[in-house]
């Protein structure tokens, strides 16, 4: 596939491109077809491969959720080749893959060939939680969720897939699953693939704090009513997209992997002290936050509105990401991590916390230059600064495009036959 040896993450204009011509080249097994329109206008596409025998199931792949995660499109195209050319993932099963969920935002986060984590933060953009269209329906009542939002959950109920796998990202880490429903059998394919591809297993990621974990990076979802230890986001995760398979008995995983990797999200020791890390680590964030803060409160007066089509994404987008910040340190700095915590946690915390403050920067940095204000130089520093220290602590190496995909591939294929071979 040239994207992939190219280096390059596919553009939601390039995915659709593709996928055409992969329709075309196998008429009657794929399909191609729009299933929505994004708030800007952009179409949602959705390529469908046919089952091979009676279709009694099907499986449904969302790339492209999170605007700032490129690598999606590209496994769900490498999916879509590899399910036409075999006939066992499409005994009885069609599979479907919306090839961009958030193409408005994709075409803000402007990355397809990030050379280091100073580049990546360079064109930056995440929507703050209520534009996502996951995340909306935790946040939003249902007379206000987004377009792509009901473009997702009118699918799902098309379908009512018997899996639902949404492909994500993680800037600089290790890889990890997230299971609404666990599913027996995952773990051993998924740490073969991990290890065979030089990709470190984060088992302690801060987004599954306190969640069961049946094996290494494996973590599932806590059932309603319990309470997840440091479980922080504003959104609850069983209001999402992703429990919305659950009303046709359906599952779903998301299957995150590193742009860049670090071999300490992969440490099992246990850490010497990780109450006063946490600590540590909230004391920073809140500092680094607060440089970012008097930036904003600098501009928060000149002509920068919200109704400027050029800059109001960024800056909402800038407002959640620093209204959240306290959030997290409050926790980090209450009850804060277990005892018996690993390197291997901690470590999924310090990273976090340094890409809340870095992200909010970077797309503050965007706003400053587009206007070219005369607090950009100095914010340009602090972001340059930020990227290189959080480059240096984690020792990043660059995980290969072509090795993030067949890594989401393998895992996405892993998942559905062990699926069906628990009886889903």
């Amino acid at each position: 596939m040239t994207l992939l040896r190219d280096m390059r993450y596919p553009t939601p204009r390039e995915l659709g491109l593709s996928a055409r011509a992969l329709a075309d080249e196998h008429p009657g097994a794929a399909r191609l077809r729009q299933v929505g329109t994004s708030r800007a206008g952009q179409p949602l596409w959705v390529l469908s491969v046919a089952p091979v025998g009676p279709g009694t199931r099907n499986v449904l792949v969302v790339a492209g959720a999170h605007a700032n995660e490129p690598v999606g499109g590209a496994t769900a195209l490498s999916l879509a080749r590899r399910v036409l050319g075999d006939p066992a993932p499409r005994a009885g099963c069609g599979w479907h893959f919306l090839l961009c969920a958030d193409p408005d935002g994709a075409d803000l986060h402007r990355t397809p060939r990030p050379y280091s984590l100073l580049e990546y933060h360079r064109n930056f953009f995440r929507p703050p939680g209520p534009e996502q269209p996951e995340w909306a329906p935790s946040l939003l009542p249902p007379d206000r969720l987004p377009p792509e939002t009901l473009a997702l959950t009118a699918l799902i109920d098309e379908l009512r897939p018997v899996l639902q796998v949404s492909l994500h990202a993680t800037d600089l880490g290790g890889s990890w699953v997230q299971l609404t429903r666990d599913i027996p059998g995952l773990a051993e394919p998924f740490a073969k693939s991990a290890a065979e591809l030089g990709i470190p297993v984060e088992n302690g990621a801060s987004d599954a704090a306190g969640w069961p974990s049946p094996g290494p990076g494996i973590f599932v979802i806590p059932q309603p009513g319990s309470e997840a230890a440091g479980a922080f986001h504003p959104e609850d995760t069983r209001l999402s997209t992703w429990y919305h398979a659950h009303r046709y008995a359906g599952t779903t995983a998301i299957v995150e992997v590193p742009m860049w990797a670090s071999d300490l999200v992969d440490d099992p020791a246990p850490h010497p002290d990780p109450r006063g890390a946490l600590r540590m680590l909230a004391g920073r964030l809140t500092a680094d936050a607060a440089l970012v803060a008097a930036v904003r409160e600098r501009i928060r007066s000149c002509s920068l509105p919200y109704e400027d089509p050029a800059t109001a994404p960024l800056l909402r987008a800038v407002d959640w990401t620093l209204a959240l910040i306290p959030r997290i340190t409050v926790e980090w700095s209450g009850a804060g991590a277990p005892a018996d915590a690993t390197a291997a946690y901690i470590a999924s915390i310090d990273a976090f916390g340094r890409r809340m403050s870095l992200r909010a920067a970077a797309m503050l940095l965007r706003v400053l230059r587009a206007q070219g204000h005369p607090a950009a130089p100095g914010l340009d520093r602090l972001v340059t600064g930020w990227c290189e220290e959080f480059a240096a602590r984690f020792g990043a190496r660059w995980v290969p495009v072509a090795t993030q995909v067949e890594h989401q591939a393998r895992t996405v294929l892993a998942a559905y036959e062990w699926l069906l071979a628990a009886g889903g």
